[in-house]
């Protein structure tokens, strides 16, 4: 039985491009969106366009991963970086415009974001398909297919009025192709002292690059100019369990033997949560 089509996909069927031929549209064909040209890509079941090719199913976070970000963010830990975000999105979109979450995981930031702007549209754009599962339930206006940041994005130019990248890689040049003029690139990204309690009890953790801001600015200065910055930094208590979910949300979950996380280690406490959350217009 074809699967059904995606109502939120339908939003953004005059923005997508074939991956393969990169100029011609997509059209719903049975359960999967086809171009003139035949090439066809599957819906899956669970809400979510299967754009990229050439990778596996299971590449980005996995389930526990997913797992762990959906308990967490359900406990309201990174609201106030939410709002941060939502805030500076709504200065940057029209009444009806349209916002592209890069790297959006299962959604959070991008349904909060549609939240705060009732007459936008959203897509999020993951190769992870556990989180996908997710956000393609996030928001009744919001999207979601899975792609990879670092080739080029199945999107017309000029399309997107706000760009999300929250803890996610980043392609500058795609980001600016796909942008309006007016648009808005939001870069959110850890500072050193993020997590730094967590960091210290579990030296496996993986740690914030010195050089992080130095590098954001060489990859983004020839496409962006940074228009605001406000650096979001706040005591954050956790209870053992949610440390561990936020251990296990992180690109840490990759490095930390599970042995590793005592009892001691994960002990109820405080830790400081503190990002840099920056708008950029493009050049």
């Amino acid at each position: 039985m074809p699967v059904s089509f995606p109502p939120a996909l339908g939003l953004f069927l005059d923005l997508l491009r074939c991956p393969a031929c990169r100029t011609r549209r997509l059209r719903p064909d049975r359960g999967a969106l086809r171009c003139p040209a035949g090439h066809t890509f599957d819906l899956a079941r669970h809400g979510y366009a299967g754009l990229l090719t050439g990778a596996r199913a299971t590449s980005g976070d996995d389930a526990a991963m997913v797992q762990a970000r959906d308990r967490f963010l359900a406990t309201g830990g990174y609201a106030p970086i939410l709002r941060a975000v939502a805030r500076l999105a709504a200065d940057a979109v029209p009444e009806r415009g349209t916002v592209v979450d890069v790297g959006c995981g299962t959604g959070y930031y991008l349904a909060g974001v549609l939240d705060r702007l009732p007459g936008a549209r959203g897509l999020g754009l993951d190769t992870s398909a556990r989180a996908l599962r997710a956000a393609a339930r996030a928001h009744e206006r919001a999207a979601a297919a899975t792609w990879d940041v670092f080739r080029p994005f199945p999107l017309a130019d000029g399309v997107a009025d706000v760009v999300l990248d929250v803890f996610a890689p980043r392609n500058p040049a795609e980001f600016r192709r796909i942008l309006r003029p007016a648009g808005r690139l939001i870069v959110v990204r850890p500072t050193g002292r993020h997590l730094a309690e967590l960091r210290g009890r579990v030296p496996a953790m993986v740690s914030v690059d010195p050089a992080k801001e130095q590098r954001l600015h060489r990859a983004l200065d020839p496409h962006f100019t940074a228009a605001v910055t406000e650096q979001v930094e706040y005591a954050l208590e956790l209870a053992g369990p949610e440390a561990l979910d936020l251990v296990g949300m992180t690109p840490s979950a990759r490095h930390v033997n599970p042995a590793d996380l005592s009892e001691d280690a994960l002990l109820p406490g405080r830790v400081t949560v503190s990002v840099r959350v920056t708008s950029y217009r493009p050049r």
